[in-house]
C-alpha cells in the first residue's frame, strides 16, 4: 500500500509563522501515468475540497487492493496561505490580503525560462522531447529561491504538477452550474471528462489574459511547438479547470457524487481497475471563452432575475431588473438588463447588491463576440 499523508512547512513571512500544506500520494511510484488533482486555489471555493474529501478513501481503498494504475497526488485544499485570509468576519480566500494578488493569477510563462536549456537537444521522438522539457522545467524550479511564502506555494504547486500527465484543478463560482475551462488543442480529448463531469458547458481559450493555473503547462508546450516546428512536441499535459458550481454547494451527497464521477472518468481511462459503468450522456461540445458573455450593470442597484441557471436566453431579453436606490426615483424605478448575446445561463451573482461594473451573469453563446474576442476574459 502506497496511500501516504506528507505535510509540507510553508515558511511565513512575519516572524515565528509558518503554515501546512497537506497532500497525499496513491500508487505506483513509478508507473507511467502521473494524476494531480487539487481543490481550493482560491481558498473560499469548498465544494472541490468536499469532493476531494469524498474521493481520497476511495484511492487509498483501491490502492490496498492494488488497483491503481497510475501515481495519484492529491491536494486537497491546495492553499491553506488563502484559508487565513479574512476581514470583518468575511473570507477573502481569492486573494492574497498583503498584495492584493488574485491567486490563479500571474503563473509563470515556463517557455522563456527552459528555451535555452533544450536548444539543440531536442529529438525526432515526441517521448524524449516531453522528458527533456520535463526535466528542464524542474531544473528551472529547483534553482528557484522564493522569497515568500506566496511564492513557496506555487514552487510546491508546480513542481508536483510539471510532469504530471493529467492536472485537474478544482474550483467553483458564484452560483452556477458546473462547467470547465480547459485549452483548444486539448479537446476532444478531454470529452471524457466532460461527460463524466457532467459540464453544462466546456470554455476553451489559449490564453485568457490572466495567468490561470490550467494555461501554465498548455502554454509551455504551445510555445516549445512553435519555437520549434521541426521537431514533434506533444500537448503533454491534460489540464483543466473544473467549476464545481457555486460556493454554497458544499454538501456531502453532492461531494461523494462528485468524487465518484472523478473515480468514474479515472477507471474509464484505465488508470484504477475498476467498472466506472455506462458513460453518461455526452456533455455539450466545447466552445470559445470569447463566446461567453459576462453580463454588467452600469450602475449600481438591487438585482431581481428573471431567470434561472441553466434557462436559455435570446439576445435583447431581460435578465434581471436594475432596482434604484438613488436618484429621484430611488427605490421605485426599476430597469431591465438585456442579454448581448444568445445562450445558457451558466452563472448568476449571489449577492443583489451590485456596485457599476459588476457582473451579474454568464451567458454561454457559440459565436465569439467582438467585445471579447483578443480581450481579457476573466471576471477577475
Amino acid at each position: 500500500m502506497t496511500f501516504t499523508q506528507h505535510q509540507t512547512t510553508l515558511i511565513g513571512d512575519a516572524p515565528g509563522t509558518a503554515t501546512t500544506l497537506y497532500s497525499y500520494t496513491a500508487g505506483p511510484a513509478d508507473a507511467a501515468i502521473k494524476v494531480h488533482l487539487q481543490a481550493a486555489l482560491h481558498a473560499d471555493e469548498q465544494p472541490g475540497t468536499m469532493a476531494l474529501h469524498h474521493l481520497l478513501p476511495m484511492l487509498r481503498d483501491a490502492d490496498a487492493a492494488h488497483k491503481l494504475r497510475a501515481r495519484f497526488v492529491v491536494f486537497p485544499s491546495v492553499n491553506p496561505l488563502g484559508l487565513a485570509n479574512g476581514s470583518l468576519r468575511h473570507h477573502i480566500g481569492r486573494y492574497d490580503t498583503g498584495t492584493g494578488l488574485n491567486y490563479n493569477r500571474r503563473w509563470p510563462d515556463l517557455y522563456p525560462a527552459i528555451a535555452d536549456a533544450i536548444a539543440g537537444k531536442l529529438t525526432n521522438h515526441a517521448a524524449s522531447n516531453t522528458k527533456l522539457i520535463r526535466a528542464a522545467v524542474a531544473a528551472f524550479i529547483a534553482a528557484q529561491r522564493p522569497t515568500s511564502a506566496a511564492q513557496q506555494l506555487r514552487l510546491i504547486t508546480l513542481q508536483s504538477a510539471h510532469d504530471a500527465d493529467i492536472v485537474l484543478d478544482l474550483h467553483c463560482d458564484d452560483d452556477s452550474l458546473k462547467h470547465i475551462f480547459t485549452s483548444p488543442e486539448l479537446m476532444p480529448g478531454l470529452q471524457d471528462l466532460a461527460d463524466w463531469f457532467g459540464s453544462e458547458a466546456t470554455l476553451t481559450a489559449e490564453d485568457s489574459g490572466g495567468g490561470s493555473f490550467d494555461e501554465v503547462l498548455p502554454l509551455l508546450y504551445r510555445k516549445a511547438q512553435a519555437a520549434n516546428p521541426g521537431f514533434p512536441i506533444s500537448m503533454a499535459s491534460e489540464t483543466a479547470t473544473l467549476e464545481y458550481r457555486g460556493q454554497a454547494d458544499v454538501f456531502d451527497a453532492i461531494g461523494r457524487a462528485d468524487a465518484q464521477a472523478l473515480f468514474n472518468f479515472l477507471a474509464d481511462r484505465g488508470l484504477i481497475a475498476a467498472d466506472p459503468g455506462p458513460r453518461p450522456k455526452p456533455a455539450p461540445a466545447p466552445v470559445p471563452f470569447e463566446a461567453t458573455e459576462v453580463l454588467r450593470v452600469d450602475a449600481p442597484g438591487l438585482l431581481a432575475y428573471h431567470v434561472e441557471l441553466g434557462d436559455r436566453v435570446a439576445k435583447g431579453q431581460p435578465v434581471a431588473d436594475l432596482i434604484a436606490m438613488d436618484g429621484p426615483d430611488a427605490f421605485l424605478a426599476r430597469r431591465p438588463i438585456l442579454a448581448g448575446t444568445d445562450g445558457l445561463i451558466l452563472s448568476r451573482a449571489s449577492s443583489k447588491y451590485v456596485k457599476r461594473g459588476s457582473s451579474i451573469a454568464k451567458i454561454v453563446g457559440t459565436e465569439p463576440l467582438p467585445t471579447r474576442a483578443g480581450g481579457y476574459l476573466l471576471e477577475d
